[in-house]
């Protein structure tokens, strides 16, 4: 009939609304859900790369006005040091030790702030030497109180000769 208008039929008109509505309830969530995940992602942790450098060398002019270059005194230490403790924590070393210098705490292994070197007059070795040989070959001496065969043999393969080196300054050092 002409100038009567189609009446939408109650049951579709219904059915649409639910449908809008149940679209735009499990949107909503879903969309905070996202943000929040894609906004805080990162933000909590994860890998983060820290580089240590050393202090650029400064220079001083002399009485006759020659120029030499210095290096501050802490640079020597702070740069083996420094490779040190990112070996110490890489390895794991921290978690089974105790170690001011790295600021860990656990108990598992000797305390590496006084047991090294009770231990190294106890077995007759230089520092150095005994910790080299207890990071390598771990069985070789074990400290009283702890058992045998806890500590990775694989220390010596797995880490450089370079590695070593400052693993060992670091911890004979204890800065």
């Amino acid at each position: 009939m002409p100038g009567r208008r189609n009446k939408p039929k109650p049951i579709v008109a219904v059915g649409e609304i639910l449908m809008w509505l149940l679209f735009a309830a499990l949107l909503a969530p879903a969309g905070a859900v996202g943000w929040a995940i894609g906004h805080y992602t990162g933000h909590q942790g994860g890998t983060r790369t820290v580089t240590v450098r050393a202090a650029a060398p400064s220079t001083t002019a002399a009485a006759s006005g020659t120029t030499t270059a210095t290096a501050p005194a802490t640079t020597a230490a702070a740069a083996p040091s420094a490779a040190g403790k990112a070996i110490f924590i890489a390895a794991g070393c921290g978690a089974c030790h105790t170690f001011k210098a790295a600021g860990t705490s656990a108990k598992v292994g000797p305390d590496l702030d006084t047991a090294p070197a009770k231990d190294a007059k106890t077995a007759s070795m230089a520092l150095d030497a005994f910790v080299k040989q207890s990071i390598t070959d771990p069985n070789a001496f074990v400290s009283p109180g702890f058992p045998k065969g806890v500590m990775p043999t694989n220390f010596g393969s797995t880490l450089s000769a370079t590695k070593l080196a400052a693993l060992v300054s670091f911890i004979t050092s204890g800065k």
